[in-house]
């Protein structure tokens, strides 16, 4: 079993910066990865940002690219999400994810084993 716990969302205005935080506990594995997806009001849930373990590799949406990074702190198990130059249309749940073996595409939900509760996101204009 694998809790994962979303922090940092908050209120923002359009042009701000936010930092949200995943930290992960109790059962590692091998391979895997984590991700990001968020869920705007009247839509689906989407794919934000993904990256692997152990490789490391990074996945991006094309409408976040260039102004979201996601990262990790091993030492920590975190996950981070830099998102810079907001715009109203990033007002969403976001959520973290984690999947528990190797997958061979990460832009859909159905990757993941365990999710977090998500912290919300709101880009003022």
């Amino acid at each position: 079993q694998v809790l994962l716990v979303e922090s940092g969302g908050g209120l923002v205005q359009v042009g701000g910066s936010l930092r949200l935080s995943c930290a992960a506990s109790g059962r590692t594995f091998s391979s895997g990865a984590m991700g990001w997806f968020r869920r705007a009001p009247g839509k689906e849930r989407e794919f934000v940002a993904a990256i692997r373990w152990p490789g490391g590799g990074i996945y991006y949406s094309d409408s976040v690219k260039g102004r979201f990074t996601i990262s990790r702190d091993n030492t920590k198990n975190t996950v981070y999400l830099q998102m810079n130059s907001l715009a109203p249309e990033d007002t969403a749940v976001y959520y973290c994810a984690a999947a528990a073996a190797f997958r061979r595409v990460l832009s859909i939900d159905g990757s993941y084993d365990y999710w977090g509760q998500g912290t919300q996101v709101t880009v003022s204009s």
